[in-house]
């Protein structure tokens, strides 16, 4: 048994080693690159957050960082979007989807730590997010400085559409804000999920071009938001539907990642 136990104690020292702590919280990554998975996570109020914090998941989410607004890694803890350089008052950030996503992922990925770049905007427009503005350049200044401090960009979470529910231009907006944040990471295969926005009796049409975005563009998934519920009727969706949301989209990513490591493994270059 006492043999066991510092088997264990060892265990969990390395996977910690690679994680320094510095003052005020602050952890500098010194691991290998593809042991710590970046997310981007943008869009507008249900990835910035609105619903309830719950005691169960007020506390620091192990494995997890996050990028504050010094271009640091600290422990991720609710609400995730406290750092984004566009977001609205500190009161209205709550807990949005990106909890359950690194949740999932760390459960999917044992021995890999998840540093998620939050950089939300509720109410904003597809429009305010086009390639050069602010709120794309805020998101892209701030995933490279994850990068910098330790890490590899693994994927975009992108929640948003409730602000363009009848926009007939949608889908080529979201097109082109996927191929321009690829071609800014010089990656054309990154891996890029959106979400439908809640279910109503009258539904957006929003969410039917959502729908369309991966078979227009490669690498991409679409979650849906069936089952799931509005704490306020029809917009914001409620703590435990952010929580399944969130593993929605973690599902989704390991998708494309799996697709993406097979192909790897059958490509002519490794055979």
């Amino acid at each position: 048994m006492i043999k066991i136990f510092k088997l264990l104690f060892c265990i969990c020292c390395i996977s910690n080693a690679a994680l320094c702590v510095q003052g005020g919280g602050e952890k500098t990554y010194t691991g290998s690159k593809d042991k710590l998975h970046i997310y981007l996570l943008i869009g507008q109020s249900n990835m910035a957050g609105r619903a309830k914090v719950t005691p169960d998941i007020v506390d620091e989410l192990k494995g997890a960082m996050l990028l504050n607004d010094k271009g640091k890694w600290e422990p991720a803890k609710n609400p995730l979007n406290r750092y984004s350089t566009i977001r609205k008052g500190m009161k209205m950030q709550k807990l949005g989807l990106g909890y359950g996503f690194a949740l999932e992922m760390l459960k999917q990925y044992p021995g890999v730590s998840v540093g998620l770049v939050v950089n939300a905007k509720g109410g904003s427009n597809i429009d305010e997010w086009k390639e050069a503005g602010k709120f794309f350049n805020d998101a892209v200044k701030r995933t490279k400085q994850a990068i910098a401090a330790g890490g590899e960009l693994k994927g975009i979470c992108w929640h948003q559409g409730e602000s363009n529910a009848i926009d007939p231009d949608y889908l080529e907006k979201a097109t082109a804000l996927i191929e321009a944040f690829r071609k800014v990471f010089d990656d054309d295969k990154l891996s890029f999920v959106v979400g439908e926005t809640c279910k109503t009796k009258s539904e957006r049409p929003v969410n039917k071009y959502l729908n369309e975005i991966p078979q227009k563009v490669e690498n991409t998934v679409c979650v849906k938001s069936d089952g799931l519920k509005a704490f306020d009727g029809n917009t914001h969706f409620d703590t435990q539907s952010q929580l399944e949301l969130g593993k929605r989209y973690a599902t989704e990513m390991l998708k494309i990642q799996n697709k993406q490591r097979v192909e790897q493994e059958n490509s002519p270059d490794n055979k």
